[in-house]
């Protein structure tokens, strides 16, 4: 049998990571130490939290978890020490380009108003770029679980700093709650002031979430849309426009989506021929980072080291870097798998 290539040594695309979910344990307990914050025993345990997030109440419980990790995030150096470690750990995974997503509304209120907050992260995103060596960009994400004229605002924010770091536009929480419809003056104001359209679709709820984002808020790329592999006509839409799928196994796991690590339909997006990006997702809630998610095609799904260079080519082609960098990039995983 032919050895295994590295996986973390595997050039790719990191798209779907969230900011807060990106923390390492470690630094979590830290700055819950240095602020007093006494945090639930599912954040303590020093192993991911037992979650399963197909009902209401367990994803209320997620979402709870997410939001005692946040609020030990209180100072610009919070937000630096995170954007570090965040981009150290995809660097230590192979990731060449990373765009992170973050609501900036979750952290206003504690960095001065919400100019000041996306102004400390894109700061910080281009210290640690700089720092790593990584490419990093931001995705600025509306929750669905508020009004969409607050979206709206975060749009136009984008938008504003889009000289700035800033990419991407996205729409994330509970999809079962609020309809993409909703949203699509704000994804308007995202995309004519030339962002990418990134909503989440097709986790919780079924193949017309995805149908949703693609004709409400004409996404050029799909957070999740897993369950698309359930719509064979929806498969060929998102493979005929090669729209980008941003597919985490390991957090499907983890909330339930699927019951087991072979169950998440890799090989069914994959040879109908829609393009994927694996991400983490929360590493911090769901345990395992970028590389990990390789690691799932290959074990679980008997992905061979050519179709797991095929999966990077994907995460690279479907991201917003620079042309030079996806050269350098793609130039890297053939070099993995010819070397």
């Amino acid at each position: 049998m032919e050895h295994a290539r590295d996986l973390t040594l595997l050039p790719k695309a990191h798209l779907h990571l969230h900011f807060t979910g990106s923390m390492r344990p470690s630094t979590l307990l830290e700055l819950a130490d240095k602020y007093g914050v006494r945090l639930p025993d599912a954040l303590t345990a020093g192993e991911p939290p037992k979650l399963r997030a197909t009902d209401e109440r367990g994803w209320f419980r997620f979402q709870r978890l997410y939001d005692a990790a946040r609020s030990c995030l209180r100072e610009p150096d919070d937000i630096r020490r995170l954007v570090r470690e965040a981009a150290e750990e995809d660097v230590r995974d192979g990731s060449g380009w990373l765009e992170i997503q973050v609501d900036p509304t979750s952290y206003a209120p504690l960095l001065g108003g919400m100019i000041p907050a996306v102004e400390i992260i894109l700061d910080a995103v281009d210290a640690a770029s700089r720092e790593t060596g990584l490419g990093m960009r931001v995705l600025i994400a509306a929750n669905r679980m508020k009004h969409p004229l607050d979206a709206r605002t975060l749009a136009r924010l984008a938008v504003r700093y889009a000289d700035r770091g800033v990419v991407g536009f996205g729409l994330s929480n509970d999809e079962r709650r609020g309809m993409a419809r909703d949203f699509d003056r704000a994804f308007a104001i995202a995309r004519e002031g030339g962002l990418l359209a990134a909503p989440h679709g097709g986790e919780l709820t079924g193949p017309s979430s995805v149908r949703d984002c693609l004709d409400d808020l004409h996404a050029g790329r799909i957070g999740h849309g897993v369950r698309a592999a359930e719509d064979p006509r929806l498969l060929k839409r998102l493979a005929d426009r090669q729209i980008t799928c941003e597919v985490c196994p390991a957090s499907n796991v983890a909330l339930g989506v699927y019951e087991r690590p072979e169950d998440v339909p890799l090989r069914t997006l994959f040879e109908a021929g829609v393009p994927m990006a694996l991400g983490a997702d929360d590493p911090l809630l769901f345990g395992s980072r970028l590389a990990a998610q390789y690691e799932i095609a290959r074990r679980h799904h008997g992905f061979t080291d050519p179709e797991l260079a095929e999966l990077a080519r994907q995460s690279v082609r479907g991201s917003a870097a620079p042309a030079d960098v996806q050269e350098k990039l793609l130039a890297g995983i053939d070099h993995w798998l010819t070397g």
